[in-house]
């Protein structure tokens, strides 16, 4: 019996033959795509259908529509847009936020290129993320804890970010983001959104100066897969229900255990298991993924 799912064209501009080239494109694998309806806003266009596909040849139906040029395309499951209850976890770094925290810090210690590399190794899966943050964190020794605070202030939401914590919750939903990066840094970015769940690792701090250590256990991508489920099952959503998104190797088990995980702007290794993914720089695009 085929499954039911939405599919979701985005794109700064969409003509009016991009529809029809997805739906031939699913026409191929035996999928049933129904009328488009429009959304968007002035910065880039949305174009929503449903559709019917064995769920057998959903894989081939997604690599069917990695050929479509025009449009970044997404075949969501109709348990995630339908649900009574949604879930939204999202990373923080590249994801929630346009810099890499780690790297801002680094840049007051003098190793910004240094630690840069590491964090690209880290976040293509070719290092231990615990590993790799603790042998990162140890550049920041001696540091002033002054600096945390010019780091904050040069912190920028990645556009859209403000329009979809709204969104889901304007539609009585939660959101929540789970890091590699620091709590000095994402508390109050976590109060300002209003966000439902955070956590993040804990700089230790002596006598007003950062001692290149982290209190407690490194959140890696283990801890932020227990972060959705646990925070999930507080709220009553099934995982079915839940939208998971981030960029790197460190969000890829978060990003298998929802019902829908999203590459956003991410690593090749991310894009190439995530369930959709999207290179437009609008985080708020993933609002219609989940039907909020």
């Amino acid at each position: 019996m085929p499954s039911r799912f939405a599919l979701v064209l985005s794109a700064r501009a969409l003509s009016p033959e991009a529809g029809v080239a997805a739906a031939t494109l699913l026409a191929r694998v035996g999928a049933v795509v129904g009328p488009f309806e429009a959304a968007g806003d002035a910065r880039y266009e949305v174009l929503t259908a449903s559709v019917e596909l064995d769920s057998a040849r959903l894989g081939d139906a997604r690599e069917a529509l990695a050929g479509l040029a025009e449009a970044d395309a997404a075949l969501v499951p109709a348990g995630v847009r339908e649900a009574e209850r949604k879930f939204l976890i999202m990373d923080v770094d590249s994801t929630l936020i346009q810099q890499e925290v780690i790297e801002l810090l680094a840049e007051h210690a003098g190793k910004r290129a240094e630690v840069a590399a590491v964090t690209e190794a880290a976040m293509r899966g070719e290092l231990d993320f615990a590993q790799s943050l603790h042998a990162r964190v140890q550049t920041l020794a001696g540091l002033p804890v002054e600096v945390i605070d010019h780091v904050r202030d040069a912190v920028l939401l990645t556009p859209g970010a403000e329009e979809l914590v709204k969104a889901y919750h304007a539609a009585g939903h939660a959101v929540a983001v789970v890091s590699g990066g620091f709590n000095q840094i994402l508390a109050p970015l976590a109060e300002r959104l209003g966000l439902d769940y955070w956590r993040a690792n804990e700089l230790e701090i002596v006598d007003g100066v950062l001692t290149g250590r982290v209190i407690g256990d490194v959140v890696d991508r283990a801890v932020k897969e227990q972060s959705l489920r646990a925070w999930a099952a507080e709220r009553g959503v099934e995982l079915e229900a839940c939208v998971a998104v981030g960029d790197g190797a460190n969000d890829l088990d978060m990003l298998g255990a929802a019902g829908l995980g999203v590459a956003f702007h991410a690593k090749p290794a991310v894009r190439a298991v995530a369930d959709a993914a999207v290179e437009l720089p609008y985080l708020d695009v993933i609002r219609y993924f989940a039907g909020v």
